[in-house]
């Protein structure tokens, strides 16, 4: 389910990482021995540090990002490069939005619209993707899934029913909590308001009023502890409404027992039953924007005067419809994994993920598959704070640690902020199961209808290692994914910090540590590694 100066002396990686079979001469990677000794950024990032950290470079800015820019203007230059086919499976991508209208990859073999299958690949008008979902977007939580069939018989039932009763009563206590909260930001907006006369009011305003009303003046303590938090209370009113849908969507779809989402008319248990849903990929509502945020950490139009800028510059993005607004389905995602691979991707981003998985197997058979056919699939770590070596996630690539697929990469996320706190509190990790960390946090990208917002999460994570991953089949497109894969996390920085997981302040851990390579994407680096490889 998806859901934010001292210098470093100048060192180059060490030399055995570096098997040349070709030369690019006078090019230094990232500094990395030293890494550690490179100074807290302790001023707070601008604004146009804010929208891009993710492209910026340790050592240059002390900002733990992936070096983007720093690739761009010391390695890429003006070498295009091939084009590389991304395929995003997500929920719905805006595909006429002004920063990915032109990035958008088009099944040249079908007629549009013609409700024939001209390419004969089992999808009818598939011009810019598939969509598995059909006209549905709210769905039950798997573990919901489990109880409602009342197979009792289910391995996992008993595990089911206890998440089941523990998230009930944490989300119905939440729903009270902010719906109280709620009402007490609307009363004393409305209190002011009713009071000064206007609506627009000012802070200045507020602290110049002068009562002994006690609900006038609990009103203007409430507006002054919203402002010393950076807000006022029309904001603070828009982003608590927003948490109170979400709980209410949480509670009434998603933990909902009675409710079922699905619309396609499929078997959902049978994996051979094929053709469902339909060829329109966008969003079915403007709050559907996940898609297009990921899609735009890919592949957002570089340079061009908008909002965002992608990591990869030469990609096309085909456009999945596979995850709706609760927990995706196995059959769904093994099969359009599968899409990805038969229709050209050589790059797929999955931002999403479960802890209950059903058809598990038929999800791992399809990241095998493309794991045979040279495609690289990179996955969100998930936003539990946990260890994913010991507590379930799923999609996953292995069976008790014995991988099926080479390339498969899965990704943990970062904050802008290097140091102890570098290590999103959300984001989940495992020496074993993660694979590499990449900016997450506060991530700066598309939403629909040519719209831009930051949004936090592992799923911010992935699409920029899977952009790195484009970027480099773009320019050197002998490699296999397997060496991509390799590459991107021998190049990353190695960090010996250590961190805070999970948010838990007790809970302190070797960045070296919360995964396999021990290391941050940085694309500056792969790239040059991949230049000795070529």
């Amino acid at each position: 389910m998806k859901f934010n100066y001292k210098s470093i002396a100048s060192l180059s990686f060490a030399a055995t990482l570096f098997v040349a079979c070709g030369s690019t001469a006078n090019i230094l990677s990232t500094p990395i021995e030293n890494i550690d000794t490179s100074p807290l950024k302790v001023t707070e990032l601008t604004e146009a540090e804010k929208n891009n950290w993710g492209h910026l470079d340790l050592e240059k800015d002390t900002i733990p990002g992936m070096a983007v820019d720093r690739a761009y203007s010391e390695l890429i230059k003006n070498k295009k490069g091939s084009k590389v086919i991304v395929a995003v499976i997500d929920s719905g991508i805006d595909i006429d939005h002004e920063d990915l209208d032109d990035v958008i990859w088009t099944n040249k073999d079908e007629i549009p619209n013609n409700g024939k299958d001209d390419d004969n690949n089992g999808y009818v008008d598939d011009i810019h993707g598939w969509n598995f979902l059909g006209d549905a977007y709210d769905e039950q939580l798997e573990y919901v899934r489990i109880l409602s069939s009342g197979d009792t018989s289910n391995p996992r039932y008993a595990e089911a029913q206890s998440t089941y009763d523990s998230e009930y009563q944490l989300w119905t206590g939440r729903k009270t909590q902010y719906d109280q909260i709620a009402q007490v930001i609307k009363n004393a907006d409305e209190t002011l308001a009713g009071h000064l006369g206007k609506k627009d009011y000012t802070i200045k305003e507020v602290n110049a009023i002068k009562t002994e009303d006690q609900t006038l003046l609990q009103a203007v303590q409430i507006a002054q502890q919203v402002n010393a938090n950076g807000s006022t209370l029309a904001e603070a009113t828009k982003e608590i409404n927003g948490i109170v849908v979400q709980i209410n969507e949480r509670l009434n779809f998603n933990l909902n027992k009675n409710f079922s989402g699905r619309k396609t008319g499929d078997d959902i248990n049978n994996l051979s039953d094929i053709g469902y849903g339909n060829g329109n990929v966008k969003p079915v509502k403007k709050d559907e924007s996940h898609g297009t945020h990921v899609a735009g950490i890919i592949a957002a139009e570089r340079n061009n005067g908008k909002g965002a800028n992608g990591v990869a510059n030469n990609v096309e993005i085909m456009a999945i419809r596979t995850v709706p607004n609760g927990d995706e389905y196995d059959k769904d995602v093994a099969l359009a994994i599968r899409y990805a691979v038969d229709n050209g991707a050589k790059v797929i981003n999955g931002s999403f993920g479960k802890s209950f998985s059903p058809h598990a197997n038929w999800v791992r058979d399809a990241i095998k598959y493309a794991s045979d056919n040279d495609v690289i699939f990179v996955h969100a770590a998930g936003n539990d704070s946990k260890n994913v070596d010991t507590e379930p996630n799923f999609p996953d690539d292995n069976v008790n640690y014995v991988e099926v697929s080479d390339t498969y990469i899965r990704v943990g996320s970062l904050t802008s902020k290097y140091g102890s706190k570098m290590v999103s509190s959300f984001s989940n990790y495992g020496n074993k199961n993660v694979d590499v960390f990449a900016p997450g946090s506060e991530i700066y990208s598309t939403v629909p209808e040519n719209e831009y917002e930051p949004i936090s999460g592992t799923s911010m994570a992935a699409p920029g290692v899977a952009g790195i991953a484009a970027l480099i089949r773009s320019q050197y497109p002998n490699l296999t994914a397997a060496q991509v894969k390799q590459v991107i996390l021998d190049s990353g920085l190695p960090l010996t910090t250590k961190v805070v997981v999970g948010g838990d302040a007790s809970n302190v851990k070797p960045f070296s540590e919360l995964s396999k390579s021990g290391k941050i994407a940085n694309a500056y680096n792969a790239l040059i590694m991949a230049s000795k490889l070529k």
